[in-house]
């Protein structure tokens, strides 16, 4: 275990390695080489120091403690997306009570939860008091009936044993609240039967009211077991943990399911201070939910192994008392309810992005970090980002997205498709697709009588003559689309132009701009691995702050281009794919080859069908079908046995 400390002895950073000397040596090379929030550690600290423990059991127990008492700025601290409320227990006072809590949790309490809301607690413990008249009233007001010698309106109308006023001793409102937690903990079974035990025995004994009362029980008792949805088989305790994230910020989810039920959900951001594998995500995630020992189930669902798999097991199990798992889900109930959390934690991630996008003070400043930074004469209310995709050099296309405002303009984005031949790269599309932009602009400049004359002298473009009437909104009329009644695909320009890319992505679109004469647009590149910023002809990039807003705004347009590009590409090759296999079949034209895909679904689906199958889709005869089944078996299969690589990224691309 080792400790980074800044120069006034804080404790910065807190880690664990077996090999010491190989983990400083990691931090101590090539600054450039390091994740920029490592860049900032390493710069920071004025001293390591480490303690040497006897196995990774105890390394994990130390880190959660340490990590706990020093709050380091460094590591990565899951915060928890909003407040929420538990249902718990005070089982060390003399008389327990049921209450809704908040923060931080005390010793001699048992716990429910977490809930999304405290409405949904007060509704289910209404309906459990009918059952299991526990107290819920606050110490004063308990104190005050006592005096006064009068239980409050619950114990008039029975949903309080009343322990205030004496109706019970101290020991059976106990055994009350611990039969409150039994069922609250998924021992639902015995409590309902013995209802309907009961309710039975008394209308056989002419009880008729008491029969009555149990049967009202009764019903309250399955009104709350209906507020839990069953997801899981009988007597399955885990938790499932999902994750979504990107380069900056991960968003955690989990549900509690106890007893086959999900009983509660939780919710956390995470910011990216490391770079993390999803698997370190997950060991940090489950020290810290688990690292004071409570609320362990049996098992825990991951959506990734963490390093140290066997050593958290056995610190779970030492906390817990019993066996627990940490298992990655592959097929079955709980494949399908982990997919179920991650989708809830990709909807958590997409919503604190949107909340915070879309807020106008942080748009605000994320625009003036950015004019800053760039020495920009103003803030860039329009920016086009491009990215460049492809496979090997084929299918090669560009995308062009447009933020105003700090929000994305969807109406404005476009679609690229690369014309370059024979071995094209990323540096000579974005060459070509800055080209073919600004050329376009200046055209319609031209169009719109808008443009300047030593400009459109530089890029070789005769000015014209406008009439110089506008649209009532500062618009050349000639930049109307007289068709459509809209601006001309074109017509505006962007205050920064981004790339996605490094210094030579960066030069070659500045070489574009400056071939065409177009001098009053700034641009700039924003890398992928360390997020940096590059300008043309500088050696050095531009590091901003990890926290910086602006930052955030130009990954987060720069994803957009770069999820763009990757939807236009997949479109591209799924047709090529599609084209290029089924088009050299004699008697097989376009119509019928979409009846094909539409009764198969894909060409992959097409090639497991036996002759038959294809015949009978309409307008396919019998010999058809043999033609198209042989020219399938003798047709490449697009490279089924692995998956295709985006050459810019690695990403696989489905």
């Amino acid at each position: 275990m080792y400790r980074f400390r800044d120069a006034h002895g804080r404790v910065i950073y807190v880690g664990k390695a077996k090999s010491l000397r190989q983990r400083l040596n990691s931090y101590f090379a090539d600054l450039a080489s390091l994740h920029p929030r490592t860049q900032t550690m390493v710069t920071t600290a004025a001293g390591v120091e480490w303690t040497v423990v006897s196995t990774e059991v105890e390394a994990l127990q130390l880190e959660y403690a340490w990590i706990k008492e020093y709050d380091p700025r460094f590591n990565v601290k899951y915060r928890d997306d909003k407040s929420y409320p538990y249902l718990a227990v005070t089982l060390g006072d003399e008389f327990p009570r049921v209450q809704v809590m908040r923060g931080a949790k005390r010793k001699g309490t048992r716990y429910f939860g977490p809930y999304a809301h405290a409405w949904a607690i007060r509704e289910t413990v209404d309906l459990l008091l009918r059952v299991f008249p526990v107290r819920t009233c606050s110490n004063g007001v308990f104190k005050r009936a006592g005096q006064v010698g009068r239980p409050c309106l619950l114990g008039y109308i029975e949903k309080c044993s009343a322990p205030c006023v004496g109706r019970v001793d101290p020991d059976e409102h106990h055994r009350l609240a611990e039969d409150f937690c039994d069922f609250m903990g998924g021992q639902t079974a015995r409590y309902v039967k013995r209802l309907d035990r009961e309710m039975r025995q008394a209308a056989s004994e002419l009880e008729f009211e008491r029969a009555a009362r149990l049967r009202d029980d009764l019903a309250a008792l399955e009104r709350a077991l209906e507020k839990s949805a069953v997801v899981l088989a009988d007597g399955t305790d885990a938790d499932v943990f999902a994750l979504a994230e990107d380069d900056l910020e991960a968003a955690v989810q989990v549900f509690h399911v106890r007893d086959g039920r999900v009983r509660g959900q939780r919710g956390w951001v995470v910011e990216k201070v490391e770079a993390v594998t999803t698997g370190d995500l997950v060991q940090q995630l489950l020290l810290q939910v688990y690292g004071d020992g409570e609320g362990v189930p049996r098992e825990v669902l991951v959506p990734a192994e963490p390093p140290d798999r066997d050593e958290l097991e056995q610190l779970l199990s030492e906390a817990r008392g019993s066996r627990t798992v940490i298992r990655v889900p592959q097929r079955g109930d709980k494949r399908s309810l982990l997919d179920t959390v991650a989708r809830n934690a990709g909807q958590a991630l997409v919503l604190h992005k949107t909340r915070r996008a879309g807020d106008l003070t942080t748009r605000s400043k994320a625009l003036a970090e950015i004019q800053d930074a760039l020495g920009l004469p103003e803030a860039p209310l329009r920016i086009e980002c491009y990215d460049v995709s492809n496979i090997q050099g084929t299918h090669i296309v560009a995308s062009m997205v447009v933020f105003e405002d700090g929000l994305p303009r969807k109406s404005e984005y476009r679609r690229f498709t690369i014309r370059g031949t024979g071995g094209q790269d990323d540096v000579a599309s974005v060459h070509e697709v800055i080209t073919r932009r600004f050329r376009r602009y200046l055209d319609e400049r031209e169009q719109s009588g808008d443009l300047d004359l030593g400009a459109a002298a530089d890029a070789g473009i005769d000015a014209g003559e406008g009439d110089g009437t506008g649209d009532g909104e500062g618009l050349p009329a000639n930049r109307i689309d007289p068709e459509t009644g809209r601006p001309r695909r074109f017509a505006y320009p962007p205050n920064l132009v981004v790339v996605d890319g490094g210094p030579p992505q960066v030069a070659a679109a500045a070489r574009a701009m400056a071939e065409l004469g177009v001098d009053d647009i700034a641009l700039c590149g924003l890398a992928k691995r360390l997020e940096e910023v590059w300008l043309p002809g500088d050696d050095l990039p531009l590091v901003l702050p990890r926290t910086s807003e602006g930052l955030y705004l130009l990954q987060r347009v720069r994803d957009e281009a770069h999820r763009f590009a990757i939807t236009h590409h997949r479109q591209r090759r799924s047709k090529a794919m599609t084209t290029s296999v089924l088009d050299d079949v004699p008697g097989l034209g376009p119509a019928r080859t979409k009846a094909l895909l539409r009764a198969f679904g894909s060409v992959k689906r097409l090639r497991t069908a036996q002759a038959e199958e294809i015949a009978s889709v309409q307008g396919i005869g019998p010999a058809l079908a043999r033609a198209v089944v042989a020219a399938l078996a003798t047709a490449p299969d697009g490279g089924a046995g692995a998956p295709a690589v985006d050459t810019a990224t690695g990403e696989i691309i489905e």
